[in-house]
């Protein structure tokens, strides 16, 4: 599956994102402030027009938050085949056992 994402920041400087389908519906909506990260719920409204709306409910300050974007301004990539593993994640596992050499 192909996915899109988008990015703002709240009122409270958190940064907010949600992950979009090609029919630009909300898959995950997230939430990161400092070195917190969080669930952050989201919504896609106008999903006929040139531009659409993401909502989202903001977990570190409560408010909801409502956003514009242009629908040719989305970049679609490849969804990777493991989505529960996050992307930090998936680079070469690293041992702390020292080795003798």
């Amino acid at each position: 599956m192909r996915t899109a994402v988008v990015e703002s920041l709240c009122e409270c400087q958190a940064r907010l994102g949600c992950e979009l389908d090609e029919q630009r519906r909300a898959i995950r909506g997230w939430a990161r402030k400092r070195l917190r990260a969080d669930h952050a719920p989201a919504i896609t409204t106008g999903l006929s027009a040139e531009s659409f709306n993401v909502g989202w409910a903001c977990p570190f300050c409560g408010r909801n938050t409502l956003r514009s974007f242009d629908t040719n301004a989305l970049v679609y990539q490849e969804k990777p085949a493991n989505p529960s593993v996050p992307p930090a994640s998936r680079a070469a596992a690293r041992s702390s056992v020292p080795t003798n050499g």
